[in-house]
């Protein structure tokens, strides 16, 4: 059972890649509520405690969240008997606690990032936040395992007090293109992700200023929400005469614009409150198109890509040396082809979905069969 207290966000493709990998476990998605621009789930495979936004179902998760319980919709649950609970983020274990009880089946939860990388206090700001403070000590305790997109949210869980014999490295992977045919590339700089601060949206709109200046055939096309877009969208239309910002847009349409595009900008930053990356998908999937990126030191962006051999890392929040970089991609195609062929290589052997999904299939196996024997 895949566990997520909103089905389900229309950034999170990723989970939705890896669930629908599975081979072994047939999954069932289960949360408080759907969300109406969410991605599309099976309607066949997902429970939720309420469907609709009315005052009544707010009231019922309010209601759920403060004690826990919902005998109809843990019955509906537990007829369908399953092996686990698979919670992303660990706010959302802390969240499930009752449904797991309630089942008296494993837990495993998969720390994408802010999980463990943004700090108390910003957590004390949201009710989700205050749910985790106050139960994360019981779910690290009932948790059988936390799986860590990557060494640096790992070293976070550890600094957080996660118990290290619960913590494993697994990425979530990508799906690999069957045939990404060779296009000829346009003079378009793409950036893909939501519009929060850590994503260093507007150091690349400063970056494009120097850009355009030099190139003005260049084009800036943004796939993404988020709440930082309006203030983002007035600034580019004032500084910028080759912008486009297109919203979320689906997983097909994100991929032609990756066919189409010349480079990829991921300049992201370790937030003000604390949040940074836990492993920026967007670069695994540009590498696996050959869509050579540039990006910013920082933790995760080191384990996604190499530099100077699939990518191109500035510091944090150097709007002049992003623009370099970007300059550098757009008029040098030897180092544009040499990136791109690495980038597809790594992908292949260190972010294929199959082989990472098979690898998770095994920990739920562990698990599983290490919970019955406990419980024997």
């Amino acid at each position: 059972m895949i566990y997520r207290t909103e089905l389900l966000p229309a950034s999170e493709t990723f989970i939705a890649a890896q669930t629908a990998a599975l081979k072994k476990y047939s999954p069932w998605f289960a949360g408080l509520k759907r969300l109406p621009d969410g991605l599309p789930l099976d309607p066949g495979c997902v429970l939720s405690l309420t469907k609709e936004n009315l005052l009544k179902d707010k009231l019922r998760r309010r209601f759920y969240l403060r004690t826990g319980v919902a005998p109809d919709f843990h019955r509906s649950l537990r007829d369908l008997r399953p092996s686990l609970i698979h919670a992303h983020f660990a706010v959302d274990a802390c969240v499930a606690l009752p449904l797991k009880r309630t089942l008296q089946v494993p837990l495993v939860v998969t720390l994408h990032g802010y999980d463990v990388t943004r700090s108390d206090d910003t957590f004390r700001q949201t009710v989700f936040g205050r749910i985790y403070l106050e139960r994360r000590n019981t779910m690290l305790r009932e948790a059988s395992l936390f799986l860590c997109v990557s060494e640096h949210i790992r070293g976070r869980a550890l600094e957080r007090g996660y118990p290290v014999e619960k913590l494993a490295m697994l990425p979530i992977g990508i799906e690999l293109p069957e045939n990404d045919a060779v296009v000829e590339r346009e003079p378009i700089v793409l950036f893909v992700g939501r519009m929060v601060e850590k994503k260093g949206c507007i150091h690349l709109l400063r970056a494009m200023e120097r850009v355009e200046a030099i190139l003005p055939a260049s084009r800036l096309i943004l796939l993404g929400d988020g709440p930082l877009r309006t203030e983002l969208e007035r600034y580019a239309f004032t500084r910028l005469r080759n912008v486009t910002f297109l919203g979320m847009r689906p997983q097909c349409e994100v991929r032609n614009w990756m066919r189409r595009a010349r480079v990829l900008a991921a300049p992201s930053i370790v937030g003000g409150d604390g949040d940074s990356e836990g492993l920026p998908i967007v670069l695994c999937e540009a590498q696996a198109r050959g869509l050579p990126a540039v990006s910013c030191y920082g933790p995760g962006v080191n384990e996604a890509v190499v530099e100077n051999q699939t990518a191109l890392l500035v510091p944090q929040r150097d709007e002049q040396a992003l623009s370099k970089a970007i300059l550098r991609l757009m008029t040098e195609p030897a180092l544009h082809r040499e990136l791109a062929e690495a980038g597809r290589q790594r992908a292949a052997n260190l972010f294929d979905i199959q082989k990472q999904t098979a690898l998770l299939e095994d920990r739920y196996d562990e698990v599983v069969s290490r919970f019955a024997w406990i419980r024997k």
